[in-house]
């Protein structure tokens, strides 16, 4: 099995992974999108099992999605509970990589609930229909405050 800590950034994505097989360990940045999917479908070529752990983060939909594509098994965990755990408070992509790979391995790793695609597509819908609700409902009241009030002329 290969497992794979990964440490999300907006410009890029820090990976830790090892192999518990053969032993082996590598980190590596990876500066692009397109790099990182290339590398990981390569992976999903030769590997049977993949697991793959990470902080829950907004940067990262894209991944998710990948990684389901993969049929990697992917563990999203809470960064604030996994930094308590750690011995040293300091925190960099370099070291957080590595720390998430060695959590995994030792089965720690403080893994979240994550909604399925479809009940975040559901919420997405709702979410975006209470903004259209809220948006009619202010220009209603602006319309009615600046409508002249009109009286029966008899």
């Amino acid at each position: 099995m290969i497992i794979i800590g990964s440490d999300f950034h907006p410009e890029f994505q820090q990976i830790a992974w090892g192999d518990t097989d053969t032993g082996e360990f590598r980190e590596q940045p990876l500066r692009h999108r397109q790099e990182a999917e290339t590398l990981e479908r390569e992976r999903a070529r030769q590997a049977t099992h993949v697991r793959v752990g990470m902080e829950a983060s907004g940067h990262a939909r894209w991944f998710e999605r990948l990684m389901g594509e993969l049929h990697f098994e992917l563990w999203i965990g809470e960064a604030t509970e996994r930094q308590s755990r750690r011995a040293r408070q300091q925190k960099t992509a370099r070291q957080d990589a590595p720390h998430i790979l060695d959590v995994l391995r030792e089965n720690r790793f403080p893994q979240i609930w994550i909604p399925s695609w479809d009940n975040r597509d559901s919420r997405q819908r709702l979410w975006q229909r209470h903004r259209l609700v809220q948006m009619r409902t202010r220009v209603m009241n602006q319309l009615q405050a600046i409508a002249p009030e009109r009286r029966p002329a008899w």
